[in-house]
């Protein structure tokens, strides 16, 4: 099985726009599957703690544009769960914490404990992989820590039998994404080419 894993989009259409398509013509038979922060929450984290009731176009980022271009499962992130908090709305509740896809688990990332450079700490988890997302910096881990490899986009990697997480980094700002095939055990970091406007 093939699968499209996106994340931390932030209400980027433009952005968005380009990764959908990179998948489209580099991987039209895969499952696209969002990894959170879909949206972007207007309300900071230190002002979200004495605020509620406000209207969603006063908390997040929400176009109809963009909204449109949502056609595919995800799971919430931190934006997401900020959005709820501040406006009380149900609308993000219905999108999971985590999801199971074959051989990997799904989630954000905003529950790891990150140090001051943005790595992770792992919390325990059963299947081989473990996508996410949340730092907006792509990379492959193992027991803890980021493989000192070169990232080469649309070069698969053959995953040995062990326990990896992926972080698939960020749509917004870099157009990346990361394409997984169970059967083959093989994870490929994308990136949606950027057209230069100059010319």
């Amino acid at each position: 099985m093939l699968y499209a894993l996106l994340g931390d989009l932030h209400s980027n259409i433009e952005d968005t726009k380009a990764v959908l398509a990179h998948i489209q013509q580099t991987a039209m038979e895969a499952k696209i599957i969002g990894l959170g922060d879909l949206y972007e929450c207007t309300v900071s984290k230190k002002k979200a703690q004495t605020m509620s009731g406000l209207p969603l176009h006063k908390a997040a980022i929400v176009e109809s544009e963009f909204e449109k271009l949502l056609t595919f499962p995800s799971i919430r992130g931190n934006q997401e769960e900020r959005i709820t908090q501040v406006t009380g709305i149900e609308r993000f509740k219905t999108y999971p914490e985590t999801m199971e896809i074959i051989g990997a688990t799904l989630i954000h990332g905003h529950q790891f404990k990150w140090s001051v450079s943005w790595q992770p700490t792992f919390p325990p988890f059963q299947k081989p992989l473990l996508f996410f997302g949340h730092s907006h910096e792509s990379g492959l881990y193992h027991q803890q820590k980021k493989l000192p490899m070169r990232i080469r986009h649309g070069q698969p990697i053959v995953l040995q039998d062990k326990q990896y997480g992926v972080n698939v980094g960020s749509v917004v700002d870099h157009r990346e994404w990361c394409l997984y095939d169970s059967k083959e055990r093989t994870v490929t970091f994308m990136c949606a080419p950027t057209v230069d406007k100059s010319t």
